[in-house]
């Protein structure tokens, strides 16, 4: 029986690039979570998607010579073959340019205007065109020519003034109930550092938003005044909605059932967003606040937020090339602490492969396979009585309140080093054991059969816990052993007690999982 819904967002990442490691990141923690979610007999809403709407889609697209729909469909591919490539498991992908987005954004905003929350007045203020966001004068800073300059991103910023009257939103109604909000739900914000940032800003006053631009039509019209379409992230934060069902006829029931979410897993860059003008939206809208936003830190080289204009830039697909794609998911979940900045390299991450993966848990699945064809002519052995009772199922039947407990927090790093003690515990227990010497004697053989049996059973129970982070491995691992898809559990806590390996099984040795590398054979450069 399912445990009811469990739903989270990417968020509707812009199309201007095609994805990057910061972008994947993202992502991969996203899916990381759907998969074990969906282990531990939860239903579960991921979704992610293109922001296609906005000044800075339209000039992207008029510099490559392309109309700007022409540009999101040209870009749609490289999403979602990175995607593809990542082997992630969203459950809905929502473009900003569909129809049913449209439906959303026109019922939402209306909904909004008959209740009184949107008034026509001229906008003024300065604007950051790449961060499509206005901002106080007092919030920014000066490069070296003198110019104001954004905050963020350190472009120079653009006064932007206009007799024209668009619709704004009275986002600032809201500071007084988005504070007494934060204070009864200390979680909605995360990490802490986050929070205080946000409380921080919200205490200084908030100003209407504008929500609506009439100067170009590429936006979703809004049905109340025609010639203004919803601008920005009166659109992009929509999305969440559209992905489960909202507005939609043909998916009754399934927005009432997945939302609230659980959780939005954004970069820390756009947490205002996510944690100001959206709360402040579905306070308006009367309906239930998401759980927790998660704001997570930067990838970082060398000290510097990685990004293509810097040139420090990389796409997925060059680290899988090198370190294949459960390595590289596993290196992003467990070597870098969600929500902090992470400082990565090249030299780091063949240190995590080699001395994780291949020599750890690879190692480990060689080595116990390479005898149980040696011992036990390829067969899982029958235990004998008493077997059950070693060290290793004592540290299993441990692992899912620990493991279930750093992913309910989003610590990946916990979560994975969790396993990693038990596969750690196993290559010592095999060590302290010796079968190589216990099949020397007759006498023995009840001992070594234990030995062997008790050790395919913690791999198997390993190889469960590993597979939101390494799917193909994990899979890989149970067809050895004679078993099935490990992500196709529905009850990760039931599959872990201690003896569902069945006697006679066969097992297959196989390849190396993980053939060890050297970082100095590596010819690509992460700084």
């Amino acid at each position: 029986m399912s445990k009811g819904s469990y739903s989270f967002t990417t968020p509707i990442y812009y199309v201007n690039a095609a994805p990057h490691l910061g972008t994947a990141y993202t992502t991969v923690a996203a899916d990381t979570v759907a998969r074990y979610q969906r282990m531990n007999g939860y239903d579960v809403a991921f979704v992610t998607g293109m922001d296609e709407h906005g000044q800075k889609v339209a000039d992207t697209a008029a510099a490559h010579d392309m109309t700007p729909q022409a540009w999101c469909d040209s870009m749609e591919p490289a999403f979602r073959d990175a995607w593809d490539l990542l082997d992630i498991t969203y459950t809905d992908f929502v473009r900003t340019t569909e129809p049913r987005q449209a439906r959303t954004v026109q019922k939402f905003w209306t909904d909004l205007h008959e209740k009184g929350y949107l008034y026509k007045g001229a906008y003024e203020g300065w604007y950051c065109v790449h961060e499509e966001t206005y901002y106080a004068e007092s919030d920014l800073e000066k490069n070296e020519e003198g110019q104001f300059v954004c905050p963020d991103c350190k472009r120079p910023v653009q006064l932007m003034s206009s007799g024209e009257e668009n619709w704004f939103f009275k986002l600032s109604e809201f500071q007084q109930p988005l504070l007494d909000f934060y204070a009864s739900n200390p979680d909605f914000i995360r990490p802490e550092s986050r929070r205080n940032e946000i409380v921080s800003f919200v205490s200084r006053g908030l100003k209407d938003l504008s929500i609506s631009r009439s100067t170009f039509d590429w936006g979703i019209p809004l049905p109340f005044d025609e010639g203004h379409v919803a601008y920005v992230w009166a659109d992009a934060l929509l999305a969440y909605l559209t992905g489960i069902g909202y507005a939609d006829p043909n998916r009754p029931g399934e927005f009432d059932y997945h939302w609230p979410m659980n959780y939005h897993f954004v970069g820390k860059d756009i947490i205002r967003f996510h944690c100001v003008i959206w709360p402040a939206m579905l306070m308006a809208a009367g309906l239930p606040i998401t759980h927790t936003v998660f704001g997570h830190g930067f990838l970082l080289t060398k000290g510097e937020k990685m990004s293509k204009s810097k040139g420090n830039g990389l796409m997925p697909a060059d680290l899988v090339s090198i370190f294949g794609v459960d390595a590289y998911r596993y290196y992003f979940m467990s070597d870098v602490q969600f929500g902090q900045d992470g400082s990565i390299s090249m030299e780091r991450m063949v240190q995590v492969y080699n001395n994780e993966l291949a020599n750890t848990w690879g190692n480990l699945c060689s080595r116990v396979m390479n005898m149980a064809g040696k011992y036990f002519e390829g067969k899982v052995p029958q235990a004998p009585a008493g077997a059950e009772q070693n060290p290793l199922r004592e540290l299993t039947d441990q692992l899912y309140a620990t493991y279930d407990g750093c992913m309910g927090e989003v610590d990946f790093t916990g979560a994975a080093a969790a396993v990693q003690k038990v596969a750690q515990r196993v290559n010592l227990y095999v060590e302290e054991s010796a079968p190589w010497n216990l099949a020397k004697s007759p006498e023995t053989a009840d001992e070594l059969a234990a030995v062997i049996y008790n050790s395919l059973e913690a791999i198997r129970i390993i190889a469960l816990y590993m597979a939101p982070f390494m799917p193909n491995t994990s899979n890989e691992v149970m067809r050895r052993l004679g078993l099935g898809n490990a992500c196709a559990a529905e009850d990760i806590q039931a599959a872990t007690a201690w003896g569902q390996l069945p006697a006679g099984n066969a097992v297959e040795k196989g390849d190396p999982l993980f053939p060890r590398l050297d970082v100095e054979k590596i010819s690509v450069d992460m700084a």
